[in-house]
């Protein structure tokens, strides 16, 4: 089938996309097909949408058509009506699976909708289908052995990051307006920054992760943030609106740039950070510095500390689950026994599951000072507080450095600092797409901001897009043999 138009509005954001759908200048059904044509030419090489709803997304669409043609006043619609998005399999979609990439849950489909979820199909969106992420959804490579692996549209030698992997490879390939993702230590905005796409962790709390698999208790429900991946920023903020439980404080379009502080970061010392991920840091401040923000050093201390805080904070909440639980859907499982039958095609678990299941076992075995970084942990969050103050914002790399080979993270594990950290401090932050390395790879830069500060780190990052370019539709450099590739 072919559309009238389509690459614009396969380019569009979901808010263009709701607009013309309104004012009856595109059918919600023309949308939706155009959209499942898009995930049926690309999701062969990457995939990243490992189960659809197409025909059910297809009767959503005609039923939307058909209220269209009833009502006099679009403003009568709901913000989203008719326009399709993805979700992260680990939240629940009604009637879809809900595995997590657990292999003991693979018989498992959802009963009810995540609260997120609901709330994004109240205000009109098309759910089309539920996308790929890691056994358990702790560690950069998306793969599982119910779906397998899902693949960067970029270079589909490398991954697309993790956990909400499947997430971003679909938006990066222009087949999905909009996501929903969540984030323990980066899964939002890893995975975003390697596809070259934007995605938000909210504020702690602001989002409910509820139909969230696994169960999150206490404080680690602070730490876990669901929340939107887009490929324009301009949709950031009203699909943060949708998904809160309570008001939002701020907006963008209230805020000046040339009021805010801006405290570049290229390295907090935690991890090695590469010179492309620090130029791209440099590139972000200059472009706000031109905008009239003023650039200053953070004097803060204690961030090189972040793997310490991090870790203690998480481990101090009792009750979670440990990931060796998770692998085994609630039930400890033998990690050597099922180390030595990872290599067979029948195995249950990934390697890299297993591997991270294993550390985490011999690290609860070791004595470890918690209390006492996580004490850290919380001065360090009054000390950032106070020195952000409601208009300052932090640049630093989302990652290490571009898109890993598949496998190469078993090699450079805590990567992850560069985001894990902002979690326990249950700070929001942004991640805004920020060029590309010599590779042709997408680099990113995440904009943190004291808590309940998402209308700042968002105003920044819309600016951001306008002076480093934003979104660009994946143009991939290789295929595997007999796979699809992408549309010129």
């Amino acid at each position: 089938m072919s559309f009238a138009g389509s690459d614009e509005l396969l380019a569009s954001s979901a808010l263009a996309l709701a607009s013309l759908v309104r004012e009856r200048k595109l059918s919600p059904v023309d949308l939706v097909d155009l959209y499942i044509e898009r995930i049926e030419a690309e999701n062969p090489a990457l995939n990243a949408v490992v189960a659809d709803r197409f025909e059910q997304a297809r009767r959503e669409a005609r039923h939307a058509a058909d209220k269209l043609a009833r009502v006099s006043a679009a403003e009568a619609l709901p913000p989203l009506f008719g326009v399709p998005c993805t979700v992260k399999e680990g939240i629940a979609v009604v009637g879809m699976p809900h595995t997590a990439g657990v292999f003991a849950r693979k018989h498992l489909r959802a009963e009810e909708d995540a609260r997120v979820v609901r709330r994004v199909r109240d205000a009109g969106a098309i759910v089309l289908g539920v996308t790929n992420m890691p056994e358990g959804g702790l560690w950069l490579e998306t793969d599982n052995r119910i779906y397998g692996r899902t693949n960067n549209p970029w270079d589909l030698a490398r991954i697309p990051g993790g956990s909400s992997g499947g997430e971003a490879a679909i938006l990066a390939a222009g087949a999905s307006p909009f996501g929903i993702g969540s984030d323990i230590a980066g899964s939002i905005r890893i995975p975003a920054a390697m596809c070259g796409v934007f995605g938000h962790k909210p504020t702690g709390g602001l989002v409910s992760n509820r139909g969230y698999w696994p169960d999150v208790p206490g404080a680690l429900d602070t730490f876990l943030c669901t929340g939107p991946m887009t490929r324009r920023a301009e949709d950031l903020w009203p699909l943060l609106g949708l998904m809160a439980e309570r008001t939002v404080e701020g907006s963008p379009d209230a805020i000046d740039l040339r009021g805010v502080t801006v405290y570049p970061l290229e390295t907090t010392g935690a991890a090695r950070v590469r010179p492309a991920k620090r130029q791209a840091v440099r590139r972000a401040a200059q472009a706000l510095e031109a905008r009239g923000a003023r650039i200053a050093e953070l004097r803060t201390k204690g961030l090189s500390k972040a793997l310490f805080i991090w870790t203690a904070m998480m481990e101090e909440e009792a009750g979670a689950l440990s990931y060796g639980e998770v692998l085994g859907n609630g039930r400890p499982i033998h990690i050597t026994r099922e180390l030595l039958r990872a290599p067979f095609p029948d195995a249950p678990h990934t390697v890299q599951a297993l591997i991270v299941a294993g550390v985490e076992a011999i690290l609860k075995s070791v004595p470890a000072p918690i209390a006492t970084w996580s004490s850290a942990g919380k001065r360090l969050r009054e000390e950032l507080e106070a020195e952000l103050g409601p208009r300052g914002v932090i640049l630093h790399p989302t990652y290490t450095r571009s898109a890993p080979r598949h496998w190469e993270p078993l090699l450079t594990p805590l990567d992850f600092v560069c985001t894990a950290l902002f979690n326990v401090l249950a700070f929001p932050v942004t991640q805004v797409p920020a060029g590309f390395d010599d590779l042709g790879l997408p680099l990113g830069v995440q904009v943190a901001g004291r808590r309940d500060a998402d209308a700042l780190t968002i105003a920044v990052a819309r600016a951001l897009e306008e002076d480093l370019g934003g979104w660009t539709r994946a143009r991939r450099k290789t295929a595997p043999r007999g796979r699809a590739t992408l549309s010129p």
